[in-house]
């Protein structure tokens, strides 16, 4: 693959090594084209190697012989009248080939706009890019410029079609009709809502009753554990998921526009949603004071937090309270007084910067509220114990997000991280995943299940290379580490907990594992040592919960002897093979919104940060290689220190240790040191932050960031 620099240079990388190619032997590749090369023999021009790095110096010259396979059908750029053509200048700068339009053919631009122009032909040494505009992104707004084009190169649809908006502005909540055709009325149960202070949607709602002494009456249940007596049945949780299912018929308008998203996408400064507002914000969403259908699961839990039976049935619920996480941390923490509860809701509405107060349950239910809370973290911290002993690898890693101001220019960058609310919403979805998954599975039954593969080995030897240069590695059972022993890999972030480079071992031992992705079958989740796990609590933002809601709700009529009978014969066979379609489709929309989302911070973080070039800043290093070190500040930012700015000596790489060492000093520098820097250049269209070392009298950098 092609990897451009904005200048047209560029470099490969093949089995045979990483070949650097001049502007001028491009032939018309694009950044992330798969490409041909030739290996070229020419004498080095010394300014131009100056000019364009290290990295070219050291590298075999190559050039492109051809282009095999194009990265980009289309392009994003601000439109140009030039008579008697029109221009699109791309707004990637990895891309530095400006495409010609015919005036008056395609979809009409005025001059300055923003679109997407279709690539009709690609430039060669002779001849130009040639295209056709598509779609007008918008007018000038330097402000969404990037976060536009961030869009369009995804491919995210904005828009849905006319007949979804139609199918979703029919919608009634029916309510009535839920009770009348067997769904379960909870609506004395005290149900909420605990969600970050900027949600806008609310899928999951939880409830909890506890009896010390058990006594629950398990009849109809699905048994998990038959030893288990009724009476060592302590907790009842209930997790209520948003019934959309019964608003999405399988098929129809709206279900082809969710499942071509796949996921909702979070954007810095805006969300793209799977479904229409009308059902995502308003009839499915479970706000507070309104009767809203359920898919319902009541799991019963031991001391252990050991899940014993569970059932699952349609219901109706009115939420009591929607709590924000902040307002669930302080109400967990106080020690009584509705007015503090108050004060949470109007410092958590601050911070969402609109709308009106979050929802507090009345007086009267105020200290039920705070008492299911404690019993809801009592069962999280219970169930966080039992996992690490089943040998769950507990990664933890901030959450870093840009708060924009209303004319959507960054201010602050807040760094989230686990709370005990966050935790006990977090248990409370992961037990009901796993109950409807058990459920999904039994007897080899249909299902998208959410899949998270052991380790590989290789990577982990790698890593233990690396680690290996911390002196608390010494202690670590060497052997099952590299073997991907969940325990082994415990207690190196346990090891590493609260050291300098903690949290570069955290992230550096996550990247080394498997990604998680949708399946067709039930292999279980190696993060969370579950045999069997599926993503069932999202179906307002999540197309494979939306499917697994239905596949669920067959399940259960099946085994009330209605319709929805498990397929056989060619039927199953076509049935299983739609699902593994489905689970890689929604694996792949998953990727690229989370590619789309991760892109739009980093262009925020960075706009920010651009007001702090030339200030010093703490950082970690968080990567290393022979052209220079990969820093991470304090705020998850990260940019490159190229070797040349380290000093004036050669610096040595150790490709096993990840370590650059000074050969005249000695000065080494490795992942997790700690290091002082300096931002010398933030350049927000490429996400590209460049640092070099700070000296004593370098003016430090205060930016707007908290944990």
């Amino acid at each position: 693959m092609f990897e451009a620099t904005p200048r047209g240079f560029g470099f490969v990388k093949t089995p045979e090594g990483e070949f650097y190619v001049p502007a001028k032997a491009a032939n018309g590749a694009m950044d992330g084209d798969e490409v041909e090369l030739s290996v070229r023999f020419e004498k080095r021009n010394p300014s131009r190697l100056r000019h364009e790095g290290r990295r070219a110096d050291e590298r075999p010259v190559a050039q492109v012989a051809r282009v095999l396979v194009r990265a980009h059908a289309d392009l994003v750029g601000r439109y140009e009248v030039a008579e008697p053509f029109g221009v699109v200048v791309p707004l990637d700068p990895s891309i530095p080939y400006d495409v010609f339009t015919r005036l008056g053919e395609g979809v009409p631009a005025r001059d300055g706009d923003l679109v997407r122009v279709t690539m009709l032909e690609y430039p060669t040494r002779r001849s130009a890019a040639t295209g056709v505009v598509a779609e007008v992104v918008g007018g000038v707004d330097e402000e969404t410029l990037a976060i536009e084009s961030i869009i369009v190169r995804q491919g995210l649809p904005v828009s849905f079609s006319p007949e979804a908006l139609a199918e979703a502005e029919a919608v009634d909540v029916g309510i009535e009709e839920a009770l009348e055709s067997g769904a379960a009325d909870l609506r004395e149960r005290l149900v909420f809502t605990v969600d970050p202070a900027d949600a806008r949607d609310f899928d999951d709602a939880l409830s909890i009753d506890e009896r010390p002494d058990g006594g629950w009456d398990l009849a109809g249940a699905v048994l998990l554990r038959p030893e288990r007596a009724a009476r060592e049945v302590r907790w009842r949780l209930g997790v209520s998921i948003a019934d959309v299912s019964a608003y999405v018929p399988e098929g129809s308008a709206l279900d082809r526009d969710a499942r071509e998203r796949g996921t909702s996408t979070y954007l810095v400064d805006r969300v793209l949603p799977m479904l229409p507002e009308r059902l995502s914000n308003g009839v499915c969403s479970l706000v507070p004071g309104q009767d809203r259908r359920v898919l319902h699961v009541d799991l019963y839990l031991d001391d252990a937090a050991e899940c014993a039976a569970f059932r699952a049935y349609p219901a109706v619920i009115r939420s009591a309270a929607r709590l924000t996480y902040d307002q669930a941390q302080k109400l967990l923490a106080s020690d009584g007084g509705g007015a503090h509860a108050e004060e949470t809701a109007g410092d958590a509405d601050a911070a969402a910067g609109e709308g009106p107060l979050a929802a507090v349950a009345p007086p009267a239910d105020e200290a039920r509220l705070r008492a299911s809370l404690a019993a809801l973290h009592e069962l999280a911290q219970a169930r966080i114990a039992r996992r690490q002993a089943l040998g769950g690898v507990p990664f933890d890693t901030p959450e870093a997000k840009v708060r924009l101001d209303e004319r959507k220019r960054p201010v602050a960058i807040e760094v989230r991280e686990k709370t005990d609310a966050t935790s006990l919403v977090e248990e409370a979805m992961i037990a009901a995943n796993e109950a409807v998954a058990t459920c999904l599975a039994q007897g080899g039954g249909a299902g998208v299940y959410r899949v998270h593969a052991a380790p590989d080995p290789g990577r982990l030897q790698d890593l233990a290379c690396v680690f290996g240069e911390f002196s608390w590695f010494a202690d670590i059972d060497q052997d099952a580490f590299a073997a991907g022993n969940p325990y082994a890999l415990q207690a190196v972030l346990a090891a590493a907990e609260g050291r300098p480079e903690g949290e570069l071992v955290n992230m550096l031992l996550l990247r080394a594992m498997q990604r998680a992705d949708y399946r067709d079958a039930c292999e279980g989740h190696f993060g969370l040592a579950s045999a069997a796990y599926t993503h069932f609590t999202s179906p307002i933002r999540r197309y494979p919960d939306l499917v697994v809601h239905r596949l669920l709700k067959e399940r259960l009529r099946a085994q009330a002897g209605g319709a929805g009978v498990r397929a056989t014969g060619k039927r199953a066979k076509k049935k299983q093979r739609d699902l593994a379609e489905l689970a890689a489709h929604c694996s792949r929309t998953e990727r690229r919104a989370e590619e789309a989302a991760r892109q739009s911070q980093e262009t925020k973080m960075v706009e920010l940060l651009a007001d702090s070039v030339g200030s010093a800043f703490s950082a970690i290093v968080s990567g290393v290689t022979e052209r220079g070190l990969f820093v991470r500040l304090d705020c998850t930012a990260e940019g490159f220190l190229p070797t040349r700015l380290l000093g004036r000596e050669r610096f040595a790489f150790d490709p096993r240790s990840l370590m650059l060492t000074g050969e005249a000093t000695g000065k080494a520098y490795r992942l997790g040191q700690r290091i002082a820097v300096v931002l010398e250049s933030a350049d927000p269209a490429a996400r590209r932050l460049g640092f070099s070392l700070a000296r004593p009298s370098s003016k430090k950098g205060r930016l707007n960031s908290r944990r």
